[in-house]
């Protein structure tokens, strides 16, 4: 049976690092969800690998053919940016193949009344909020325009998006804290990852 871990965290808790650690790991050899997005393509980013760039007509297209899983919005400064997981030729739980995406809370449980609770495993990052905001900050820096009013507005928009009511009411129990090392993360996470594929292969 075909298992899809989902990693899942407010804005600059070091998921995109973990992320590419996690697939990266040939003993895991988790299979990217690759979700569809209408918001522009960021300096560095690769159509088809972190996400599939789509139109909004392309959106509304995907929606008409019964093909969106889940899809959420958010209202940013540059207008409206949706996220969306299409069922394609790639996410096949019919497969041998597990599945690795970066997704939010209510993803999560889209996910799982789609494929079933016993297919969709949460890995829930949390960062406190200072070390968090450091990070943002200086993640924003890099970009050639950086814009800190999108920076403030996610900060304050995670705050309610993962809020703990959400988080309890979605049954997520497990947190991994990244407020240090990486690495540390990283080793308590791919052991989560390993004991599911355990109990399931």
């Amino acid at each position: 049976m075909s298992l899809i871990f989902l990693l899942i965290g407010k804005s600059a808790s070091g998921k995109d690092e973990l992320a590419r650690r996690l697939l990266a790991d040939k003993d895991l050899d988790l299979k990217p969800v690759v979700l569809y997005t209408t918001r522009p393509m960021r300096e560095g980013e690769k159509n088809g690998r972190e996400y599939n760039f789509i139109k909004e007509e392309e959106r509304q297209a995907l929606h008409s053919e019964g093909r969106v899983i889940e899809e959420r919005v958010y209202h940013t400064v540059f207008g409206d940016w949706y996220y969306l997981t299409v069922e394609d030729d790639k996410l096949n739980c019919d497969s041998e193949d597990d599945f690795f995406a970066i997704n939010t809370i209510e993803a999560y449980v889209k996910y799982r009344d789609h494929f079933g609770a016993d297919r969709v495993v949460p890995l829930y990052v949390e960062v406190s909020p200072d070390i968090r905001k450091q990070r943002a900050v200086e993640r924003e820096m890099r970009q050639d325009q950086p814009n800190m009013a999108e920076v403030e507005r996610r900060f304050i928009a995670d705050e309610k998006d993962f809020s703990d009511e959400k988080i309890e009411a979605a049954g997520i129990i497990k947190r991994f804290s990244n407020d240090g090392d990486l690495d540390d993360c990283y080793e308590m996470i791919k052991n989560e990852i390993e004991l599911k594929l355990r109990e399931t292969h």
